[in-house]
């Protein structure tokens, strides 16, 4: 058979069990419902409100309860065959005569949602407007209109008239209130009622609960954290969870979790703080749309919250906290350095009266030194297997005493060096940031110790300040911009005298010699995506037709593959990239890799675009349901994951947004200025940990600046700090309709220009000697070296 075949000809070949389609199969959609519940967290539980109890009578209140937010907008959402509401999964365990659900209550909700639908704008007219706001320079105005867009996606939360709520109370004892929310490529959420905080109609339906209802449970549907102190500290209010977006069964898994078929294992991946002006990053975030200035510098999360002076009083939840239904011990706990590494352990046992999962959490704090650091770092965890009552597991957990390194960019000990410097570093141990309890062993440094020398790259020129652990700031050295580009030699590999194709290559022909067939114009040409081919709606890699080389078709995640609805081919939606990194398990996450590499290989795909691991800075950043934390070890170990699971199937991931991509008005045009430390230890990590543990096919570079320079353009980042230092062997494209420089991408190891190229201007900058053969065919090999992986 062609070893192309599957890409030239778009056979329908299924490969899920006894030869039936993978595609959104049931073993794909039990998984998604068991991750979304795995991910689920519980914030609150007074007088051990959950579960609920067998027959206990329930009213389901939110327009959840029929239109429930599977995931967010943009690129991140997914065809998929059906979406299971919160009545769904609370009817099917009415059924299995768990619970009963006041059904006035539902009749309502599905009345509302049905005459309100009609109008929610249909496709077309969504399209209509994308061409307005996409034909606008970025303004406030184009601002508003595309959140009122994706806002209107979605029906609005319904005040329920009082005669129902205190009917609903008379015939059940249990309120369960869901908050929806939906956020969306493009555009950024917003600190006001509805959004970020509660609406008027949310706090009057908790109030009146609260007063009617013996017992309320708040669950919370959003693709990234809202406000909770309407209920934090509501003695009205009994318990809370954060189900997130839970994927295509979503309402199934909050039930499962609410009435006990689940115990919620879940955990924080972001601090939630008593109000979104305890942010340290909300004056840089809201300050102008040209720009956004990383002044919080290293203090992103919980390392701004447990390290700046009284910024632990702004806490409301803490990071890597979560509740269970059973209790568990921590006894045994040892730590000490081997061969490199610091090592800990400790016996976990299940205390309680049910199975349940608990994660450790092994975070380190280094000394202040002159550099400065956050008091608590993550350096390693490990979830726990269900361990029955009574049951124990001892987990072990290590990582490389490198990892606790500082990068000196400013020279205070040595610059553009990771340093450990002299003192003790100390080790803390638990369940989450705040309740982890310091260690007996801590590791001396004598002296400062240089653990890796690189250099200066991505350096900011207009960054004025950044902040430092005492809550101060520190001017930085500001000037005028420059950037430089590298040199590439010819491979020196001369074309054969004959026409060979590209099934030949690594037979008759080597890669080199195979490049060396291809005319300037074709090297131009090959360096822009492609139109899409079969059920791909968002281009190709490659293709050429004469050398006979097939075209790499792409599909848009990371919340499932995407495809249109007119291919009539729906998929699996997973849960959103927040709730799975609030599993605290990468098994589970390579899991869900391996079921989405297969959805892309059944249908004649070859990359995802996915995962996406740009970090949590700001909880307005309007695509954080596409991300994984604030913290880039939860950020790269989850993406690293996903990718290992896609790949090794045969089929690709794309890592997005590389980098800084933290927000998205005017996502073009703005300028991420940010320190050399930030960068590589905050904002980079993730990639760096990504790539190195598994090794991606390719990378996407994000639409926006870093100091000055669009991504795409950056050699110091795509050539300097991915492919130098981190040995990255993979292809770059960039991000969908960039308008960038090709010249300047190309130059910079960008290799592919999405969704078209521009030959022309490859062709310009030819000919006035700026641009070389040679840097095409670097392009050009790096392309073709990622299409023979799939054999």
């Amino acid at each position: 058979m062609d070893k192309y075949a599957r890409f030239r000809f778009q056979p329908c070949l299924p490969i899920g069990e006894d030869g039936k389609c993978a595609t959104a199969s049931l073993k794909h959609i039990r998984l998604s419902r068991k991750a979304a519940a795995e991910g689920t967290v519980l914030l609150k539980n007074e007088n051990g409100a959950l579960p609920l109890k067998k027959g206990e009578k329930v009213a389901l209140f939110g327009k959840a309860a029929i239109e429930y937010i599977k995931g967010g907008g943009g690129s991140g959402d997914v065809y998929c065959p059906y979406i299971a509401n919160i009545f769904d999964g609370f009817n099917d365990k009415e059924a299995e005569g768990k619970v009963s659900v006041y059904m006035p209550l539902i009749d309502f909700y599905k009345n509302y949602v049905e005459a309100e639908s009609v109008n929610i704008p249909t496709q077309e007219q969504i399209n209509a407007t994308w061409d307005i706001v996409n034909a606008m320079e970025f303004c406030t105005k184009r601002d508003d209109m595309t959140y009122d867009t994706f806002a209107s996606m979605h029906v609005k939360e319904p005040a329920v008239p009082d005669e129902l709520i205190a009917s609903a109370a008379q015939w059940a004892d249990t309120a369960i209130i869901t908050l929806s929310r939906f956020s969306a490529e493009g555009v950024d959420r917003r600190p006001q009622a509805g959004d970020y905080y509660l609406s008027d109609i949310e706090k009057n339906l908790i109030d009146k609960a609260g007063s009617l209802f013996k017992k309320v449970v708040i669950l919370i549907n959003s693709g990234a954290v809202i406000d909770c102190e309407y209920f934090a500290e509501n003695s009205k209010v009994d318990a809370l969870l954060i189900g997130w977006q839970g994927g295509i069964e979503g309402g199934c898994a909050a039930a499962d979790i609410i009435c006990g078929d689940v115990n919620p294992s879940g955990k924080l991946v972001d601090t939630i703080a008593k109000s979104y002006d305890y942010y340290p990053c909300k004056k840089d975030f809201w300050e102008c749309f040209d720009h956004l200035d990383y002044s919080d510098d290293i203090y992103v999360g919980y390392r701004y919250f447990e390290t700046i002076p009284g910024a632990k009083d702004y806490v409301r939840y803490p990071f890597g906290f979560g509740l269970s239904y059973t209790s568990f011990s921590l006894s045994g706990k040892i730590c000490c350095e081997s061969d490199g590494k610091i090592v800990a352990a400790v016996n976990v046992k299940n205390t309680g009266d049910k199975a349940g999962r608990e994660v450790i959490q092994l975070y380190y704090s280094a000394p202040q030194g002159r550099l400065g650091k956050p008091a608590r770092e993550l350096a390693a965890y490990k979830k726990t297997a269900l361990l029955a009552p009574g049951e124990s597991e001892t987990v072990a957990l290590s990582f490389d005493i490198n990892d606790m390194a500082s990068f000196d960019d400013l020279g205070k000990i040595q610059k553009s060096a990771y340093v450990l410097e002299a003192g003790s570093y100390k080790f803390y141990l638990g369940t989450s940031v705040r309740d982890a309890e310091k260690l007996d062993y801590e590791y001396e440094v004598t002296k400062d110790r240089v653990v890796l020398q690189l250099e200066s790259r991505c350096k900011p020129f207009k960054l004025a300040e950044r902040m430092l652990a005492d809550g101060s700031f520190e001017k930085l050295p500001m000037g005028e911009a420059s950037y430089y580009y590298g040199e590439n030699a010819p491979s020196g590999a001369k074309a054969p005298e004959a026409i060979v194709k590209f099934d030949e290559v690594g037979e008759k022909i080597t890669l080199d010699e195979f490049i060396a067939q291809f005319t300037l114009e074709e090297l131009m040409d090959f360096v822009g995506g492609k139109a899409p081919t079969g059920v791909a709606n968002t281009g190709c890699f490659g293709g050429m037709k004469r050398l006979d080389i097939p075209p790499v078709p792409t599909a848009d995640g990371p919340a499932g593959v995407r495809l249109e609805p007119k291919t009539g081919i729906p998929t699996t939606a997973w849960p959103c990239a927040t709730l799975l990194a609030c599993t605290w398990d990468p098994e589970l996450i390579y899991s869900i890799g391996e079921c989405a590499g297969a959805e892309i290989k059944e249908n004649n795909l070859g990359i995802w675009l996915a995962p996406a691991l740009n970090i949590h800075r700001d909880p307005m950043c309007g695509r954080n349901f596409e991300y994984y934390s604030e913290d880039p070890l939860i950020s790269g170990k989850s993406a690293a994951a996903l990718t290992r699971g896609v790949q090794s199937r045969k089929a690709a991931v794309s890592l997005k947004h590389f980098a800084c991509n933290n927000k998205e008005a005017n996502r073009m045009g703005c300028d991420s200025r940010i320190s050399e430390r930030a960068l590589r230890e905050i904002y980079l990590k993730g990639f760096e940990i990504a790539v190195k543990e598994s090794d991606p096919w390719t990378v996407m570079s994000s639409y926006n600046l870093i100091n000055g320079l669009h991504t795409s353009e950056s050699y110091e980042l795509l050539t300097g700090i991915l492919r130098e230092e981190w040995g990255f062997n993979g292809m770059v494209t960039t991000d969908w309709g960039v308008k960038n420089d090709p010249a300047k991408e190309v130059k910079a190891g960008n290799d592919m220009k999405m969704h078209v190229g521009y030959p022309e201007d490859l062709k310009a900058a030819y000919d006035k000697g700026y641009l070389t053969r040679a840097d095409l065919e670097v392009c050009v090999k790096r392309i073709l070296e990622m299409t023979i992986k799939f054999i």
